[in-house]
């Protein structure tokens, strides 16, 4: 049964880690290839050192290893057939059961379709808490699957409730259930299974001369994780993006590379007639320089004058552009009257909604991690949202989107 599956085990800050050892050790005995991935805390029970070495593979604790290799969430999910976490703490269980996203654990759990278990271990004090129970009940209600202490053994008095199940009962477990019966990155499942969508993001530069430029304080970090949490939910995604330092962890994104706001008008004007969706949160610049010199313009007393014109605006191409069935959604960063004037600008460039954030809120500006946002629909019916990282945004947008895909 667990011949040559890929199995992923976590393993979490619990004294039951020592029994993941052995859990490893039967698991690789029984065929499987099994890579573990330990959260911060479970460092303090055993060394990673016991685990690489049974598993006979690298042991991720970190996003980045010390010598800078970056391990991929995204890449770790797809690659298992199986996520198992056991040990899986009380902290644990109740960042899963809640969205919680801290450490690389976490964050794998976050990006897996394949099935999910789930060995408690914690004191019976812990496990009977009605947070605790609750929590429980909200992993199962994800389909993840408990695993519990052998019947007889809590019966018998010998264990106590919320004792981790033993390695030998967790492989009879897994081999006596038709554990891997979802099928890994069934995409078709996810409520975006097959859609296309158009993804802006960043800045643009507009050139002054060879070394100098007109652009803004945009970071792409809103964008970017817009453009993941889509993939995550089955979307097939385009991200269009200007000069960025944000590492983008999805491989199944399609990326364009772009510049300056020709650039990126040219790379969504060609895009956007196959895309369903089209998330335009890109601060494009408004205002290029009439001309660019082509040496480095030399400081002078004098002081320097740009005449400036308009860049394109991609928007109301859009827009002007969009077909029935087509869903587009706009940015508006405002500092004054901040929705009559996101309202306005969905009105004139035909959108389905616009997403406003002001830069007058706290936490909400550009560069940041987190963000403010309202999201505003042609009927003029607007959703608020408190300040939170542009992740957990990202997927109140992605909400948004589909409950319009479903009306």
């Amino acid at each position: 049964m667990l011949q040559g599956k890929k199995i992923l085990l976590g393993v979490t800050g619990s004294i039951a880690a020592y029994k993941a050892a052995m859990l490893v050790r039967l698991l690789v005995k029984a065929g499987a290839q099994v890579k573990v991935i330990m959260t911060p805390a479970a460092k303090d029970f055993v060394a990673p050192l016991t685990y690489s070495t049974l598993s006979k593979n690298p042991v991720y604790c970190e996003f980045s290893s010390a010598d800078g290799t970056w391990n991929n969430h995204v890449e770790l999910a797809n690659w298992a057939d199986l996520i198992l976490i056991a040990p899986a703490s009380a902290k644990t269980i109740a960042k899963m059961a809640n969205g919680f996203c801290d450490n690389l654990l976490l964050a794998t759990y976050l990006s897996a379709s394949c099935p999910v278990y789930v060995a408690p271990a914690m004191d019976r004090e812990m496990y009977i808490h009605p947070a605790t129970k609750a929590n429980l009940e909200k992993l199962k209600s994800f389909k993840n699957i408990i695993i519990p202490a052998e019947d007889g053994e809590l019966a018998s008095g010998l264990y106590g409730e919320g004792r981790m199940a033993e390695p030998e009962h967790i492989i009879a477990f897994l081999s006596n259930k038709d554990a891997f019966a979802q099928k890994k990155n069934n995409k078709n499942t996810l409520p975006l299974a097959g859609k296309k969508v158009l993804v802006t993001a960043g800045p643009t530069y507009e050139a002054i001369d060879p070394v100098r430029f007109i652009g803004n304080f945009s970071s792409g970090k809103m964008g970017i994780a817009i453009a993941e949490r889509l993939a995550s939910q089955g979307a097939i995604v385009t991200l269009v993006h200007g000069p960025i330092h944000v590492t983008i962890f999805n491989t199944g994104i399609k990326l364009i590379a772009v510049t300056s706001a020709q650039e990126m008008h040219d790379a969504c004007i060609k895009e956007f007639a196959k895309a369903d969706i089209t998330v335009m949160s890109a601060a494009v610049a408004d205002f290029r320089p009439i001309t660019k010199a082509t040496e480095k313009i030399k400081k002078s007393d004098a002081g320097l004058t740009l005449k400036l014109g308009h860049t394109p605006d991609i928007l109301t191409e859009l827009g002007k552009k969009k077909k029935a069935g087509q869903l587009l959604i706009g940015f508006a960063l405002e500092t004054n009257n901040e929705r009559k004037n996101a309202t306005e600008k969905l009105k004139r460039k035909n959108l389905d909604a616009i997403v406003l954030n002001s830069a007058r809120d706290k936490g909400a500006g550009p560069g940041g991690d987190t963000n403010k946002i309202t999201i505003i629909d042609k009927r003029n019916k607007a959703l608020d949202f408190a300040l939170k990282p542009k992740t957990e945004v990202a997927k109140d947008i992605v909400t948004y989107i589909v409950s319009c895909l479903k009306k």
